[in-house]
């Protein structure tokens, strides 16, 4: 289902039918049933966007930032220049980490 808050288009979530509160909680088939829709969605949303790249993302626990109770994963559609500089991707959720490329 597309995000009700999205941070880009085509701004997509996939969520397993059984209420779980992480993606970890699915069993060996449900997880791989799972990722292979991620896969699909993933397709289907380049086919639609024509995007240059994809970030994917779950966000784990509350420390995370999971602010929904049921495990979803996050499939967001990036173009060039949507921000000023990409590189790190997921790695700025702490950015006090993420630019690692210019550490001496």
């Amino acid at each position: 289902m597309r995000d009700g808050f999205p941070v880009a288009e085509g701004h997509t979530l996939v969520i397993p039918r059984r209420h779980v509160g992480s993606v970890f909680e699915l069993g060996p088939d449900e997880l791989a049933d799972f990722f292979a829709l991620v896969a699909r969605v993933r397709a289907q949303l380049a086919a639609d966007f024509a995007p240059d790249g994809f970030t994917i993302g779950i966000n784990d626990g509350e420390a995370a930032g999971q602010t929904v109770g049921h495990a979803h994963l996050h499939i967001i559609p990036r173009r060039h220049g949507d921000v000023p500089d990409p590189r790190g991707g997921v790695r700025w959720v702490l950015p006090e980490h993420a630019d690692y490329w210019s550490a001496p």
